[in-house]
Protein backbone atom coordinates (compact mmCIF):
# COMPACT_ATOMS: atom_id res chain seq x y z
CA UNK A 1 0.00 0.00 0.00
CA UNK A 2 1.01 3.52 -0.62
CA UNK A 3 0.47 7.05 -0.23
CA UNK A 4 0.67 9.56 -3.53
CA UNK A 5 -0.18 12.92 -4.33
CA UNK A 6 -2.13 14.06 -7.69
CA UNK A 7 -3.81 16.87 -8.42
CA UNK A 8 -7.91 16.35 -9.46
CA UNK A 9 -8.63 17.26 -13.44
CA UNK A 10 -12.25 16.52 -13.06
CA UNK A 11 -15.02 15.39 -11.06
CA UNK A 12 -17.87 12.72 -11.42
CA UNK A 13 -20.65 13.51 -8.41
CA UNK A 14 -22.91 10.93 -10.02
CA UNK A 15 -20.42 8.04 -9.46
CA UNK A 16 -18.04 9.80 -7.19
CA UNK A 17 -14.86 9.17 -9.19
CA UNK A 18 -12.13 11.60 -10.01
CA UNK A 19 -9.69 11.96 -13.42
CA UNK A 20 -6.22 12.67 -11.66
CA UNK A 21 -2.35 13.64 -12.53
CA UNK A 22 -0.23 11.70 -10.27
CA UNK A 23 2.24 14.71 -9.00
CA UNK A 24 5.57 14.02 -11.22
CA UNK A 25 3.28 12.19 -14.26
CA UNK A 26 2.93 14.92 -16.63
CA UNK A 27 1.10 13.29 -19.62
CA UNK A 28 -0.74 10.47 -17.74
CA UNK A 29 -4.11 11.03 -16.29
CA UNK A 30 -6.25 7.77 -14.50
CA UNK A 31 -9.58 8.05 -14.65
CA UNK A 32 -12.34 6.63 -12.70
CA UNK A 33 -10.43 6.78 -9.40
CA UNK A 34 -13.00 6.69 -7.03
CA UNK A 35 -13.58 9.24 -4.27
CA UNK A 36 -14.02 8.41 -0.81
CA UNK A 37 -17.68 9.17 0.48
CA UNK A 38 -16.60 11.33 2.95
CA UNK A 39 -15.49 14.20 1.04
CA UNK A 40 -18.13 16.60 0.06
CA UNK A 41 -18.85 17.37 -3.62
CA UNK A 42 -17.81 21.02 -3.03
CA UNK A 43 -14.63 20.23 -2.21
CA UNK A 44 -13.45 18.49 -5.16
CA UNK A 45 -12.53 21.82 -7.38
CA UNK A 46 -10.49 21.29 -10.14
CA UNK A 47 -6.80 21.83 -9.94
CA UNK A 48 -7.39 20.84 -5.89
CA UNK A 49 -4.52 18.44 -4.40
CA UNK A 50 -5.70 15.06 -3.45
CA UNK A 51 -4.25 12.43 -1.38
CA UNK A 52 -4.65 9.26 -2.74
CA UNK A 53 -4.05 5.30 -1.52
CA UNK A 54 -3.12 2.28 -3.71
CA UNK A 55 -4.00 -0.79 -2.09
CA UNK A 56 -1.39 -2.57 -5.16
CA UNK A 57 0.83 -0.25 -6.15
CA UNK A 58 0.82 -1.94 -9.59
CA UNK A 59 -2.64 -1.80 -10.59
CA UNK A 60 -3.78 1.53 -10.97
CA UNK A 61 -8.01 0.22 -10.60
CA UNK A 62 -6.59 -0.15 -6.65
CA UNK A 63 -6.89 3.47 -6.10
CA UNK A 64 -9.29 5.67 -3.92
CA UNK A 65 -8.78 9.22 -3.47
CA UNK A 66 -8.98 9.55 0.22
CA UNK A 67 -8.00 13.47 1.14
CA UNK A 68 -8.32 16.83 -0.70
CA UNK A 69 -5.85 19.79 0.09
CA UNK A 70 -4.51 23.29 -0.61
Amino acid sequence: MSLRKAILKSFNSGDYTATIQLTGSYKVYLEGTPVARNLPAAEMALGRKVAVIFFDEHNPKEAVVVAVYT
